[in-house]
């Protein structure tokens, strides 16, 4: 279950050959698949193990903040 509000950037990498998905908010949380839909699905287990470890941890948890330029007012 999604239990967070993370931006996901997704593109594709000509020099991987896969569609790579990125989570700014995250530093360094990112993934990669073969369609848009697997990287977004292998980045939302990125981003759940990037959660689970800084609570592990007691790191701080950045408050999801990204926006990409098309939101911006």
């Amino acid at each position: 279950m999604m239990d967070h509000h993370y931006h996901i950037n997704v593109f594709w990498s000509k020099e991987d050959k896969v569609w790579i998905a990125d989570v700014p908010d995250l530093k360094p949380c990112s993934a990669h698949g073969a369609t848009p839909v697997e990287a977004i699905a292998e980045a939302q287990v990125a981003i759940g193990l990037w959660l689970d470890y800084a609570r592990e941890k007691g790191f701080p948890i950045p408050e999801p903040r990204y926006r990409p330029a098309i939101y911006a007012a």
